[in-house]
């Protein structure tokens, strides 16, 4: 058992140092170079941080969580490089996307290898909590891809409910982070309604982070937020963005949405300007905030009551106040 509580600080420079000590280095070089080039990047890393933040919690072992940790982030890079394609995003974290720099073939082989990787990094721990560990990774893979297939045929649909984007977020973003929390837990030994409580934390923290991404989306300053921006709506994502324009819209502001939604030609700029202007007339980031804030103040209420001395609980409680106010 490690009983000393880590700050956020060097929970991050732990894993930061593990990362930048493995090369992602093999051959052929242009299968293993879009690896290393993702993995180093100035990312957030939140994913495993919440796994040593929870492990850490409870006073488990850091040395046990550490690679599963990194085999999460491998997982969420994965994630990433084929969403890109699947996007087109040219640009993230404010370099040029796998795909954009190597081809789609490329990226496609490269998002396969990283996800063996992921699994490579998550067995590398003890066996007595090694099944546990990839039954709920096994699950929380097979609901990121149902996120992301719903994502993807919400694009084509004029009938998404805001329920049903909360359900897809859930799937596509949130249970990632609850993954982490609980993996860290069930390294920690946690009792498991205990584990299930920081799952749930997750979750509503998942929820707030990929509300505040959609906003940020369309409203951030791109080299503050490391991708372009009004992608969403140059792809015509339904988020709770527009979901909610729709919903408060008047008939011509909708026949507006529908026009600009239903029209891949028209120029970026100008679909861009006129889907934010009703976005403002309508003031949906003021309620994507709120539904976000909402979302977090479940998560630290949920973190208030889990039965740990108050000064475990500091290293989360902050990471979760330091989401709250995310501009980028």
């Amino acid at each position: 058992m490690d009983t000393e509580i880590k700050s956020i600080e060097q929970i991050h420079e732990l894993i930061n140092k593990e990362i930048e000590s493995l090369p992602f280095s093999g051959y052929p070089s242009n299968l293993y170079d879009p690896i290393a080039y993702m993995m180093h990047q100035n990312g957030k890393r939140l994913r495993p941080a919440l796994a040593l933040i929870a492990c850490n919690m409870f006073g488990g072992d850091l040395k046990k969580i550490l690679r599963p940790a990194i085999g999460i982030e491998i997982f969420h890079n994965f994630t990433l490089v084929h969403d890109d394609i699947m996007d087109q995003s040219p640009i993230r974290r404010n370099h040029e996307t796998v795909y954009r720099k190597w081809g789609t073939n490329v990226a496609i082989l490269v998002g396969d290898t990283m996800f063996a990787l992921a699994y490579e990094f998550l067995i590398q721990t003890d066996e007595g909590f090694l099944g546990e560990i990839l039954r709920l990774f096994n699950k929380t893979a097979i609901q990121v891809c149902e996120g992301q297939q719903l994502d993807i045929e919400f694009e084509n649909r004029t009938d998404v409910s805001i329920d049903e984007y909360i359900e897809m977020i859930r799937e596509k973003t949130a249970v990632l982070l609850g993954t982490s929390l609980m993996t860290g837990a069930i390294v920690a030994r946690t009792p498991k309604q205990q584990a299930e409580q920081l799952y749930q934390m997750g979750i509503k923290m998942g929820l707030a982070f990929q509300l505040m991404d959609d906003i940020l989306d369309c409203y951030a300053q791109q080299d503050k937020f490391g991708k372009s921006i009004g992608n969403d709506i140059m792809t015509n994502k339904r988020t709770y963005l527009f979901l909610q324009a729709y919903q408060k819209a008047n008939p011509s502001q909708r026949i507006e949405l529908d026009e600009c939604f239903g029209n891949n030609t028209m120029p970026a700029d100008e679909k861009i300007s006129r889907v934010k202007h009703i976005y403002d007339d309508l003031k949906v980031g003021d309620d994507g905030y709120a539904l976000a804030d909402g979302y977090f103040s479940d998560a630290l209420r949920l973190l208030d009551e889990l039965p740990v001395e108050d000064n475990r609980k500091i290293g989360l409680k902050t990471l979760i106040e330091r989401l709250a106010v995310r501009q980028v």
